[in-house]
């Protein structure tokens, strides 16, 4: 069991009904008081009776992603902390990244919310409602030591090989940049893709960045060349119109920054606490 802040959150692995997803439960003490009743506290309704059900992409820590059979990380805590206000628990589903800038599974009923460390863009807001934006985000060049790159620039003067991962704004960022990436599945499968020498360069938020270099073995391997900042702010997303969720998760985040849980959780997951990442003006 690992204790976030006095609560005890626990995982649980199921396979759904819906090929290629799996279902992972985040419990917390709280639950619906056996109502099953779909409206929750403050007059939310819920797609599941009981639950707060999460739309994410895995992995991609330190936001998201299964440590010793648990799903962990940033955005599963913060939401936690939603859950706990309107009285459920959280349960993570695992869908692929490209649906969240449709919002196919918000406007499929399969999820309430969608958190995966995702950029608000205009683009996206034709499909889904964001919340206030909860992270400031700049994109990182992480090299090969021996690679001989200091910086983006060198990346192309040098015709190094570069990688990122696929429907992210790194991606995009690169490809206005006339790059031509080799595209990566996950954030695990960029690292790997480092690792390997399929590239020699990457680009990818940085707090991505700071968790890999948390390991031993990658920082002695690598480093960041530079970070590129492009204004980019996290937030989650909810199905357009679903202004009692927005706000319920909204309420959630001022909470946190004003109580000291959100530096402790962005102490425990991401790194030292850096307030202008944590501090963005809301949207």
């Amino acid at each position: 069991m690992k204790t976030l802040l006095g609560r005890r959150t626990r995982i649980l692995a199921a396979t759904t009904a819906t090929a290629g997803l799996v279902l992972l439960t985040a419990c917390t003490s709280s639950d619906d008081g056996g109502s099953g009743s779909k409206t929750a506290a403050g007059g939310v309704e819920l797609v599941k009776a009981g639950q707060l059900t999460t739309c994410t992409h895995l992995p991609y820590p330190p936001f998201q992603s299964e440590i010793d059979g648990k799903v962990q990380g940033f955005d599963v805590a913060l939401i936690d902390l939603v859950a706990k206000d309107l009285g459920v628990k959280q349960e993570i589903l695992d869908t692929p990244f490209e649906n969240f800038k449709t919002g196919a599974f918000l406007n499929s009923g399969e999820c309430d919310l969608a958190a995966a460390g995702m950029t608000i863009t205009e683009e996206r807001k034709k499909n889904v409602d964001f919340s206030d934006p909860y992270f400031n985000a700049t994109q990182a060049v992480l090299v090969d030591k021996k690679s001989g790159v200091a910086s983006l620039d060198d990346v192309k003067s040098k015709n190094v090989k570069l990688g990122a991962q696929a429907q992210t704004t790194g991606e995009d960022h690169v490809k206005k940049e006339n790059f031509d990436p080799v595209s990566f599945e996950s954030s695990d499968a960029v690292l790997n893709g480092l690792r390997t020498g399929q590239v020699k360069a990457v680009v990818i938020d940085y707090p991505v960045v700071q968790g890999w270099l948390k390991d031993k073995a990658n920082a002695a391997a690598f480093e960041v060349a530079e970070q590129i900042d492009t204004g980019e702010e996290y937030g989650v997303t909810v199905k357009k119109g679903n202004t009692a969720l927005r706000d319920a998760i909204n309420k959630a985040i001022a909470d946190a920054k004003a109580d000291g849980t959100y530096k402790k959780l962005y102490e425990q997951w991401i790194g030292p606490y850096d307030e202008s990442a944590a501090s963005p003006a809301a949207s």
